[in-house]
């Protein structure tokens, strides 16, 4: 037992096995969003979910929040975050991929299922905060990364679809490491989760797939491949060679 998750028996479950274009969506081909590669690729392509943790990795604007808010809308999550059952609203800024895209599911597969995203944290707090008898009233009493963990720790405790965006933005690297272990525990547990992040640590999570996104549409790849993994290693071996180009 690791943070309310019961991970003795391992279960191997996969909530959604492939995400691709509805047959009947009305959609525009030109519409910016249709037009980022990653997006472009699901869309043309389809794209399979493994089982356990997946791992969106790509520069901004690759298409890795798009992604996301299209499978937490297609699954009936809260685009803003929350549950199927949340209803707050503050200000739309998702694409309409969500409408457009449909989910092939497991047969018989239940669980629950939550979407975080780090930049309407803010929001989902002061939300669930109102509902009544609420036991998260205490959300906005914490700091960023605290208030995060505590509600990960609450709402992702059971086998199920997970989605995150951005985790690391709320994290110090102590928290990072504690968020991989929750990863590890919920996946051993039986929980399909899918992240979109810019974090060579958090990506390092063995036993995960990781997904790089770009021109190139998106590719199954190494963690030790990835761009971002490359950057940090040489940012952190030679910071003053980034620097000097910098500030010069």
């Amino acid at each position: 037992m690791f943070f309310g998750v019961d991970a003795r028996n391992r279960q191997v479950s996969r909530p959604v096995r492939r995400v691709e274009l509805d047959p009947g969506a009305d959609w525009d081909a030109d519409a910016w969003w249709a037009r980022i590669p990653a997006v472009r690729t699901v869309l043309e392509a389809g794209l399979d979910l493994p089982a356990g943790v997946t791992f969106l990795v790509g520069e901004n604007g690759s298409g890795k929040s798009t992604l996301i808010e299209g499978l937490a809308e297609a699954y009936g999550l809260n685009p803003e975050g929350g549950s199927r059952s949340a209803m707050h609203r503050t200000r739309p800024t998702e694409s309409p991929l969500g409408a457009a895209l449909r989910l092939v599911r497991t047969p018989g597969s239940r669980g629950d299922a939550y979407y975080l995203r780090a930049e309407t944290t803010h929001g989902l707090y002061t939300y669930l905060e109102e509902l009544p008898e609420s036991r998260d009233t205490d959300l906005h009493d914490r700091s960023h990364g605290e208030g995060f963990l505590a509600l990960l720790e609450r709402k992702f405790t059971r086998p199920g679809f997970y989605l995150l965006d951005e985790p690391e933005a709320a994290l110090s690297f102590t928290s990072t490491l504690s968020l991989m272990a929750r990863l590890a525990t919920l996946a051993d547990a039986g929980a399909q989760i899918v992240v979109a992040t810019h974090s060579p640590v958090l990506t390092a999570l063995p036993a995960a797939s990781v997904l790089e996104l770009g021109d190139h549409g998106i590719r199954r790849t190494a963690w030790s491949d990835l761009a971002v993994v490359d950057h940090f290693r040489a940012f952190l071996d030679r910071p003053d060679r980034y620097l000097r180009q910098l500030l010069q």
